[in-house]
């Protein structure tokens, strides 16, 4: 066990790194309608700016994961530090269209190596209670850094630039990189190699979905080139002896139902978090900041309650805490698929939020828990990565799909009243997932 001074310095550097990839996830949708101005972006080619940055996350976060596991998790942390900063200051200095998009899209391959690198790093430095309340915390910060960010965002945007929202990341990158130098052990890693074939048929393969779904022609094309590269992937996993996602980790029901869960759970709040900073600008005439500011009914309650998911698991249970959760959310977001300009932002918008916020401080933590659930020190780093790989690619498919319903509709409020009953939606199959699938394993 470690002693209290390490167990704060190298919990620092994988909340830190963990707050600044979300920070970069999220910091973007308050800026939406400032880019759009400043780059001359319509919509669609605005939620590639995400999107970019959620393939390139999701689909590389397997390898990532691997890596750390082959050649040691802080060396590999580190060039996620290095490829994150450089792909931090290109966004920032962005011009047009592509040059953004690909910017997000290399920034996201750091994201990559990191985020699957800190959540192994903190299964392996903590057992017992302690690794409960590190989870905890790891899980907490999945909502509360997409949350806090949303403000940053608005502050950044209407204040200085959105650009200082990236620019940002370049001195933090720097500090955490010497933090990993000073507190992270250093460690060998083991002897194998790299699948190659399973990242890139995986990262293809979802890259292609999340097109048929947002791109304006070879929609049928990309689906099916999804489909036949996905099955391509799944079947390179079965036969090969050293996979980037061992298909051991889906013999275990609570560990698929927090891969589902979490796939559509994240799937309805990234969407949620895009469309609503806009519909609040739009409709309502808030300033980019006064939409982060907004988001403060949801930030404060999730940053309250998050705090409280180690005991209240220890309490609850993992699983039963989860669906309260889930539950929650569900409420909170089909309430807000009422909104109306009439109602206004403190009925039709901040009151949905407060319990949309509990909800997901509930939720977070113990999806992640339940999908490292049962693992052994091999699968650590793999396990950690389609945790990751759920949440970024769940969010872009969902992203995706609520601004695709939405642009269905000339109508902004009865597109965003659509889009949110589709988060709602997705929500409901999420909590099926978690009753059915998470809920008979913690009862045993």
């Amino acid at each position: 066990m470690t002693t209290k001074k390490r167990f704060d310095w190298i919990l620092l550097v994988i909340l830190m790194s963990y707050f600044m990839i979300l920070l970069d996830n999220s910091i973007i949708f308050t800026g939406t309608v400032k880019i759009a101005q400043d780059l001359q972006l319509n919509q669609q080619t605005l939620s590639w700016i995400s999107s970019a940055y959620s393939l390139t996350f999701g689909g590389f976060l397997l390898l990532g994961g691997r890596a750390g596991d082959l050649f040691g998790r802080r060396r590999v942390f580190q060039i996620g530090l290095v490829i994150f900063g450089i792909g931090s200051l290109l966004v920032g200095l962005s011009v047009n269209a592509p040059m953004i998009i690909a910017s997000r899209a290399f920034q996201g391959i750091g994201s990559a190596i990191l985020a699957p690198t800190t959540l192994a790093i903190l299964m392996d430095t903590y057992d017992g209670p302690a690794r409960v309340r590190a989870i905890a915390y790891y899980g907490a910060m999945a909502g509360i850094g997409a949350s806090v960010s949303l403000v940053i965002g608005g502050v950044f945007a209407s204040l200085l630039t959105w650009r200082v929202g990236f620019f940002i990341n370049v001195p933090i990158s720097m500090w955490m990189y010497y933090l990993s130098v000073r507190h992270l052990q250093k460690d060998g890693g083991q002897s194998g190699k790299l699948d190659w074939l399973g990242t890139l048929s995986s990262l293809f393969g979802m890259s292609a979905l999340v097109y048929s779904i947002v791109g304006t022609w070879g929609k049928l094309s990309a689906l099916i080139l999804a489909i036949v590269l996905l099955v391509i992937f799944v079947y390179q996993e079965y036969r090969t002896s050293q996979p980037i996602m061992p298909l051991r980790l889906f013999k275990n029901r609570e560990r698929i139902g927090a891969y589902l869960g979490r796939f559509l759970y994240l799937g309805a709040m990234l969407g949620f978090w895009f469309i609503t900073p806009q519909l609040m600008q739009r409709q309502l005439g808030f300033s980019a900041l006064m939409a982060g500011v907004a988001f403060f009914p949801l930030t404060i309650v999730n940053f309250i309650v998050a705090l409280q998911v180690a005991r209240l698991t220890a309490k609850l249970g993992n699983g039963r805490l989860l669906t309260i959760g889930i539950f929650l959310t569900l409420i909170g977001m089909t309430w807000m698929s009422f909104f109306t300009v009439s109602t206004g932002y403190w009925l039709g918008i901040a009151l949905p939020m407060v319990v949309i916020g509990v909800g997901q401080g509930l939720s977070l933590s113990p999806f992640t828990a339940a999908g490292v659930a049962h693992t052994d020190v091999r699968d650590a780093g793999a396990a950690s990565g389609v945790v990751n790989v759920m949440h970024q690619i769940g969010g872009s498919v969902g992203l995706s799909i609520l601004v695709s319903v939405q642009d269905l509709f000339k109508n902004q409020v009865i597109g965003f009243h659509y889009a949110i009953l589709i988060g709602a939606g997705l929500l409901l199959i999420s909590l099926l997932a978690a009753i059915f699938l998470i809920l008979p394993e913690k009862q045993k």
